[in-house]
Formats: C-alpha cells, sequence, structure tokens
C-alpha cells in the first residue's frame, strides 16, 4: 500500500518542500523516489541535498535504473563531485553515488568512482569494503582494506564487521585470526556484533572449537549471534550440540524477542538453507513433530533438500510411520528420495512397501 503524499500539491512550488519530502521518506525508498519522479515532472529543479536523499533511496531499494538515471541528472546540474575542476567537491554527494552503485551490485563502476574521489572519508572506505563483501568478493574487500590502511585511515567497528565477515566467506583462517587479535587490542570484542562476526568466521573457516570460545564469551546474545553459532556446529556435523543450542536459545528470557528480531529489526528472512538446517537438526534428534510443525509453517515449498533431512531423520530412528504421512509430498518432489524411502521400509521390516 502507497504512503500518501502529504504536501504534495506544494511539490512545484519550492524545492524545499520536495527535499523535506524526501527526507520524511527515508524509511520508504519507493515513495522516496516516486516524490522525485514527481518532482522532475513538475519541472522542479532538485539541489545536492535532494540528490543525496534519492540517491540513497536507489541503494536501499536496489533500483540502479532510477540510480542512473539520478547520477546522470548530478552530471546536468553541474553537481558532479568526481570532476578534478571543482575546488570544495561534495565528498556526501560522491559517497551516495558510488555506495549506490555498490549496493546495487556494479562493483565495477563503484570502485571506478571511488579511485575517482579527490578525497576520502572514513565512511567512503568502509562503504567500498562492504560493497565487496556484501556480494562475496573478499580478495577485494581485503584489499580495500589494506589501501586503506597504508592511507593513514584506522579500522573502526564498521571496518571489522566488514573485512571478518570476507575472511569468513574466503575461508582465510590466518587473516582472521589476525583481525581478531587487532580487535582485542582494540577491546571492541565486547560488542555482540563484532563477537558475532568473529564466531561465523571461525566456524565457516573451519574452526569450531574458536567459535565456541567466542560464542561462550558474549555477554550479550542476539539472535545473529544465536544463528550463527547453531549454523556453524551444523555445518561441523555437530547436531546435537547444535540442536541443544536451540533449545538453549529458546529457553534463553527473551528467546521470543530473539525470533521477532530477526524478521523485524534485522529484516532477515530465513531462507530455504536456513529451513533446511533445522528440519535436519530437528529430524535427527527424533523431534518429528516440531520439524513438521516448521514444515507447515515454511511460506516457501519444502524442496528435495529438506524431505531429504526429514528422510534422514526418519531413516536413523527407523520411522516409517512418519514417512507414510508424507509420500505424497516426497513422491512429487523426483526420484532422489526413493532410495532413502526404500532403506527406511527395509529396516522397519516392511518389505513390501520397500
Amino acid at each position: 500500500m502507497e504512503v500518501p503524499l502529504i504536501g504534495f500539491p506544494l511539490l512545484g512550488e519550492c524545492v524545499c518542500v520536495s527535499t523535506s519530502l524526501l527526507n520524511m521518506y527515508a524509511c520508504c525508498a519507493t515513495d522516496a523516489i516516486r516524490v522525485f519522479k514527481d518532482m522532475e515532472s513538475l519541472n522542479v529543479e532538485p539541489n545536492e541535498i535532494t540528490l543525496v536523499h534519492v540517491l540513497v533511496a536507489c541503494a536501499r531499494s536496489r533500483d540502479l535504473g532510477i540510480g542512473k538515471l539520478v547520477h546522470s541528472r548530478v552530471r546536468q546540474l553541474h553537481y558532479d563531485p568526481f570532476v578534478s575542476s571543482y575546488n570544495n567537491p561534495n565528498l556526501v554527494l560522491a559517497t551516495a553515488i558510488f555506495d549506490m552503485y555498490a549496493k546495487c551490485g556494479n562493483l565495477n563502476t563503484a570502485r571506478e568512482l571511488f579511485d575517482k574521489m579527490p578525497k576520502r572519508n572514513l565512511v567512503a572506505w568502509n562503504l567500498m569494503i562492504a560493497g565487496y563483501n556484501q556480494y562475496g568478493q573478499a580478495e577485494e574487500a581485503q584489499g580495500v582494506f589494506s589501501d586503506k590502511f597504508v592511507s593513514g585511515f584506522d579500522p573502526d567497528k564498521a571496518t571489522f564487521l566488514s573485512v571478518i565477515s570476507a575472511c569468513g566467506k574466503a575461508g582465510d583462517l590466518a587473516l582472521g585470526q589476525s583481525f581478531h587479535t587487532y580487535v582485542l587490542k582494540m577491546n571492541i570484542c565486547k560488542y555482540v556484533a563484532i563477537g558475532t562476526a568473529l564466531v561465523d568466521m571461525y566456524a565457516k573457516s573451519g574452526d569450531a572449537e574458536s567459535a565456541r570460545k567466542v560464542f561462550s564469551e558474549l555477554k550479550t546474545k542476539d539472535t545473529m549471534a544465536w544463528t550463527s553459532m547453531i549454523i556453524g556446529l551444523a555445518m561441523h556435523g555437530d547436531g546435537e550440540e547444535a540442536l541443544q543450542t536451540f533449545k538453549r536459545m529458546q529457553e534463553d528470557a527473551s528467546g521470543q524477542r530473539h525470533f521477532t528480531e530477526m524478521i523485524n529489526v534485522y529484516g532477515i528472512d530465513p531462507t530455504i538453507e536456513h529451513y533446511g538446517c533445522m528440519v535436519d537438526l530437528l529430524s535427527r534428534a527424533g523431534r518429528f513433530e516440531e520439524a513438521e510443525r516448521l514444515l507447515e509453517q515454511m511460506p516457501i515449498q519444502p524442496n528435495i533438500a529438506i524431505w531429504g533431512a526429514l528422510l534422514n531423520g526418519c531413516e536413523i530412528h527407523e520411522n516409517a510411520d512418519q514417512v507414510r504421512s508424507h509420500i505424497r509430498e516426497v513422491e512429487t518432489v523426483g526420484s532422489g528420495v526413493y532410495m532413502l524411502l526404500s532403506n527406511i521400509y527395509a529396516r522397519a521390516g516392511k518389505w513390501q512397501e520397500s
């Protein structure tokens, strides 16, 4: 549902009104972009602040098409902060432009513009690192970090969140450990976001013991911390411990809040992989009713991996009755699970059904 444009009749009268509306709709990118389009249709010339607002909106909505049009408008209005002849280029506008390209996945253009910036501040460096990390380009993220260090900028929490995550994606344990040493010296491990990034990095790099240690030392644990530890344990085949950790999360005084935060605060929608992980853990532990409830609550259709995870638990516990209740759904997935079905019935002594 569209948010009503309060004050819309005044758009054509003053750029200040339009810019104020853009600022008001900053949390709703589609509405901010709509205000900008209305401004253009009414021939209201945007100023630099207006352009920054709409570029941020394009970045949030991943609208590269409108973002390019806005960038073109910046040039037309002679606000281009990347032109070397300007004595006092607008650093905020320059950062908004290259960050829009980075968040929309056009990293080559983002890096080209970043390199053209006559001046860079800490925010610009962090956004370029975060852009590479967001799209899984860990080596490039680490390269920008090195360049930043050489340029005399000291890293902050935002920097380390990106580079530690990049190490996890690249599986670079040695570099991740060096970053861990650095954040210990800076005394910022106490922040739950940094701790969570370290847990995730160690788990993905194959060092489950270090992930456990960092996790246990966290004084406060949010949804991301719990989830990173659970998935990390599952990745290393520690299904029982992962399930116990999940149970601890549920029993935690703020456990319900954790689940709410995952969607409302962090904006995380569980993926098919998250569901598959939890179905696998629950079914392996013989908690089939919980696994079934999770399947029923899924907003997406279970795929072959999820049905396979459920059947794997059924095989472990020789639960043929559980299989029978889902045989129709399993058959629609394909032939890949028939061997598991056959094994389950055979082990239960139901040879005719196998």
